[in-house]
């Protein structure tokens, strides 16, 4: 497959990779947790590659909760190797674009779509492409590049191509990484 059309200024989110997500301390790591760490890491480097911006995105629980600011999960994933340079805008909700500065932010690159990636599939994920479309944006997101926890009912695995679908039958873009980075 031949890489997607993208405008060049489109920047890469990167939603709720946080070590919680990873370390299986306080819950299971998300579905295929090193396939996903590298491929956003392949995903990061593109974009820097190509001169679009990354930006991390992370959720702050509420005390007592993993991803509560301070406790050991709250963190961007180390392994994903955020540069120094790259914004984290923080969110207590779904919708990465509740915090306005995000949108901002997108709006600085003069971008009219973005590319997202991230966890978890069936929460933040969605909530986002949600905010994205409502804030006027196109809305890329990379199929094999988020991931979610099973529930009672379906596996992650389940869940995640629930919401591929989904987000195709939206109006979402769906790329892989292969597809938009050639590696």
């Amino acid at each position: 497959m031949s890489q997607p059309a993208l405008a060049a200024t489109a920047p890469l989110i990167v939603i709720d990779l946080q070590t919680g997500m990873f370390d299986g301390v306080a819950e299971p790591p998300i579905h295929d947790a090193a396939g996903i760490a590298a491929r956003v890491r392949v995903l990061t480097e593109w974009a820097r590659r190509t001169g679009r911006k990354v930006a991390f995105v992370r959720h702050d629980g509420p005390a007592g909760d993993p991803l509560a600011p301070g406790e050991p999960g709250w963190s961007v994933w180390p392994a994903l190797g955020q540069a120094k340079d790259e914004p984290t805008f923080a969110k207590s909700v779904g919708d990465a674009f509740s915090n306005a500065a995000l949108g901002e932010w997108v709006a600085g690159q003069g971008a009219g779509e973005v590319v997202l990636v991230g966890a978890q599939s069936d929460f933040c994920v969605a909530a986002t492409v949600k905010g994205a479309f409502a804030a006027g944006l196109g809305v890329i997101v990379v199929s094999d590049a988020h991931s979610t926890l099973d529930s009672p009912s379906e596996t992650a695995a389940e869940i995640i191509a629930r919401h591929n679908a989904d987000f195709s039958s939206a109006g979402v873009t769906l790329v892989t990484t292969k597809s938009l980075t050639g590696v």
